[in-house]
């Protein structure tokens, strides 16, 4: 018979739930703590309710995602900026790549709170195993090809 502790660590998390705490920065379980200890440095557990965090494995998504939006944004933005500033062009660059800069660190953590949220939520990457749960041994995982 199977404990509550291990029927709530394999239940289905709700995805809406834990990528809308993502986007807050907070831990995708219990909503109270925070994800991140510093600017982009995940803890490695929760401080409320001690989600074990070190599984997760955002490495460069989060900047691949920030880079596609905030590089759209401004691509839209440069005919307007462009078309309103005409006489000088330096501005237009000076103006854009600082907003570039300045919409890409402010997205950054919310985006990649959403990536560990998201693994969370799918129990991705050692985040849905449980402690007795039966371990895949070399040979099965090998196939006898190894």
């Amino acid at each position: 018979m199977m404990s509550n502790v291990e029927t709530t660590q394999d239940a289905p998390h709700d995805v809406r739930e834990a990528l809308k705490r993502g986007v807050r920065c907070k831990c995708p379980k219990c909503g109270e703590g925070s994800v991140f200890n510093g600017y982009l440095k995940v803890r490695s557990e929760c401080e409320v309710c001690g989600l074990d965090l070190t599984p997760q494995r955002a490495d460069d998504g989060p900047a691949y995602v920030t880079i596609l939006v905030v590089g759209h944004l401004m691509g839209f933005a440069l005919p307007v900026f462009f078309e309103s500033f005409r006489d000088n062009p330096l501005l237009v660059a000076c103006l854009l790549s600082a907003a570039s800069i300045a919409l890409a660190l402010l997205m950054l953590p919310p985006v990649k709170g959403m990536f560990v949220a998201f693994q969370w939520a799918k129990g991705m990457h050692g985040f849905g195993r449980t402690a007795s749960g039966p371990a895949i041994s070399q040979e099965t995982r090998c196939a006898g090809d190894c």
